[in-house]
């Protein structure tokens, strides 16, 4: 986001768009959890600052562009009622981040059709992460909708502390020693989040965050071109 403080409207919409991201996954991941009967119904759903965001993840979203919430495990989540409620719940924050994202981006197509052809058909996720250099009512719309999509994409990939690690353990009739030794390494020793910081990082001109966030969600955006 850092990259986008030449274009301060797109920076402010892209700092809402991950905040909006943790409340949305919040939310969706505790309503579902409820919905499914693996959380109590007293349980609050919104978002709580000290207990949903991940430090190490609002340094990627500063550095890299997106960054991602506090980490759910697999023990907080039983399985006892079934693998696929319980990776319903792991699928549910990103999907609505996902689906969020791309009715925004929908919107911006819809409402501001001069542009929209020529932006969505060219620029990748990693340009507008950078700020794009568009009227203010379209840098926000735009910013807010690729934004959510980056968020919801980029949990989905499948190593920890990112919610797609727990759709692919509970996938899993019975997850082997190989995704333990994932979890040790990459959540108990937080490998995962090294990694993921170098990729926000590195190479200073494109990380490799970014890169991954252009090829996954490249037709995301050009559907609507």
């Amino acid at each position: 986001m850092l990259f986008a403080l030449g274009e301060p409207v797109a920076f402010v919409a892209l700092v809402a768009a991950f905040l909006l991201g943790l409340l949305l996954r919040t939310v969706a991941m505790r309503f579902t959890a409820r919905t499914v009967g693996l959380a109590e119904r007293r349980q609050a759903l919104g978002l709580r600052l000290r207990e949903d965001i991940d430090p190490f993840g609002a340094v990627s979203a500063a550095v890299g562009g997106m960054g991602w919430g506090r980490q759910l495990t697999v023990d907080e989540v039983p399985r006892y009622r079934g693998r696929g409620r319980a990776a319903a719940v792991f699928a549910a924050g990103p999907v609505t981040c996902i689906l969020a994202g791309e009715l925004l981006i929908a919107a911006y197509a819809v409402i501001f059709p001069a542009n929209a052809e020529a932006v969505l058909s060219l620029a990748s996720i990693g340009d507008v992460l950078r700020g794009v250099g568009l009227p203010y009512a379209e840098q926000i719309l735009l910013s807010l909708g690729v934004g959510l999509l980056a968020f919801g994409l980029l949990a989905l990939i499948p190593i920890p502390p990112l919610d797609g690690f727990g759709i692919l353990w509970f996938a899993l009739r019975r997850p082997g020693a190989s995704m333990n030794w994932m979890r040790l390494w990459f959540e108990d020793k937080n490998i995962g989040v090294l990694i993921l910081l170098i990729c926000a990082f590195f190479p200073l001109g494109l990380p490799i965050l970014l890169m991954i966030l252009n090829i996954l969600g490249a037709l995301f955006l050009r559907v609507w071109a």
